[in-house]
């Protein structure tokens, strides 16, 4: 564009950096990032582009550098803060992005819409429910509300503080409830501990004529095999075959998933062979359902089928298998998975997954063997090591 003698200014810089953002283009990034440098210099009117730059940054894992385009900004305003308080959120730091927030209201500058958007799914992280009360508060008095997107969000943080009451007065007050709002609704329902009122809202859902998107069917499917509603499940894979979205690897998973808890093991392996699009996903979902049906033998040759057709296990599937080792006592099986999810596939095992060794060499009067686990363990994870004996 500049080669061709395009003029470029904030506008087209303001449109071109978000989407390097979203393709994790950092290098790219980084060259834009001169140019802009090179060609405005510290101008004022670069806010918007400079707000882009940071989540830019944030969204290709390199906070630092997002950190110095902000700071360095004369004029930041909510675009720019909301940019940081997203990077921090997206990069594994929910407690700075809530830190961000109040930083940004002591420098004066009151959150919008999309800022508020942006800081209630970090209380829901947190489970910080007195800020998620205050931001909601903060919405009512900007009249921010009723936005469907914010009171979707609103439902998911009262429903991960167990304030089901709150998520319900928010939900009633909205004008139009959203097949993301049910949803929500329901998944707080099902984060609780009731799967049974989470099918019967789902019910009331459909009553509404609101048509399911996939996610809403995926958390009923995991409500169906909470309470052992078969006949429910059934009625949703109907639902799933006639939108067709028997294709979505989640989906599909969560079918086998739920015909498994649901003890039916023919119609688990009749999904699972109509699944065209196989992967790591739909693979663990089958072992795990022969696993929870006590069919280790079968389960453990799914595992091998899996590998020998080149699927990737994921730390999901290792701590399936390793599940199925301890509940069946294979020791040498299992020693010989561990030793290949971290060293082939290099993947870190989990405190679940070495007690599931240190029970199972224990057991087989391998005491020294699971005293080296023991310590390894208390190693990586900063733990008391426990004294291991033979009774």
């Amino acid at each position: 564009m500049v080669e061709d003698g395009v003029k470029v200014n904030c506008v087209v810089l303001s449109s071109i950096v978000p989407v390097i953002g979203e393709l994790r283009a950092r290098n790219l990034g980084r060259e834009i990032h001169g140019f802009v440098v090179k060609k405005f210099g510290d101008r004022k009117d670069l806010a918007r582009v400079q707000a882009g730059l940071v989540d830019m940054y944030c969204k290709c894992g390199d906070m630092i550098s997002g950190r110095r385009v902000f700071y360095s900004t004369k004029e930041r305003n909510a675009v720019s803060w909301t940019a940081l308080m997203s990077g921090y959120a997206s990069n594994g730091r929910p407690d700075q992005a809530l830190r961000c927030i109040a930083w940004m209201q002591q420098e004066g500058i009151k959150p919008d819409l999309i800022a508020v958007g942006t800081v209630l799914p970090v209380c829901t992280k947190l489970k910080a429910l007195r800020e998620g009360k205050q931001f909601h508060a903060y919405a009512l008095r900007r009249w921010f509300l009723p936005n469907v997107s914010l009171c979707t969000s609103l439902i998911t943080m009262y429903g991960s503080c167990n304030h089901l009451e709150y998520s319900h007065r928010v939900f009633h007050a909205m004008d139009k409830k959203t097949v993301q709002a049910w949803t929500a609704l329901v998944d707080a329902y099902l984060r609780n501990g009731d799967p049974s009122t989470a099918v019967d809202l789902f019910r009331s859902m459909l009553l509404t004529n609101r048509r399911p998107d996939a996610v809403a069917i995926t958390r009923m499917l995991s409500a169906c095999c909470a309470v052992g509603e078969l006949k429910l499940g059934k009625e949703l894979h109907g639902q799933v075959l006639k939108l067709r979205m028997e294709a979505l690897p989640l989906v599909s998973a969560e079918l086998v998933n739920m015909y498994g808890r649901c003890g039916d093991l023919k119609a688990v392996q009749r999904v699972f062979n109509r699944t065209e699009s196989k992967g790591s996903m739909t693979c663990t979902a089958i072992i795990e359902a022969y696993a929870v049906n006590q069919r280790h033998k079968e389960a453990l040759d799914l595992f091998a089928w899996m590998l020998s057709n080149k699927f990737v296990p994921t730390k999901a599937t290792f701590g399936v298998v390793l599940r199925i080792c301890d509940a069946a006592g294979l020791h040498n099986e299992a020693l010989e998975i561990f030793d290949s999810m971290v060293q082939e596939y290099n993947l870190e095992a989990s405190q679940y997954n070495y007690d599931c060794i240190i029970r199972l060499l224990t057991g087989a009067g391998r005491i020294s063997e699971a005293q080296r686990f023991a310590d390894l363990k208390a190693t990586l994870f900063s733990l008391p090591t426990p004294f291991l004996d033979s009774e």
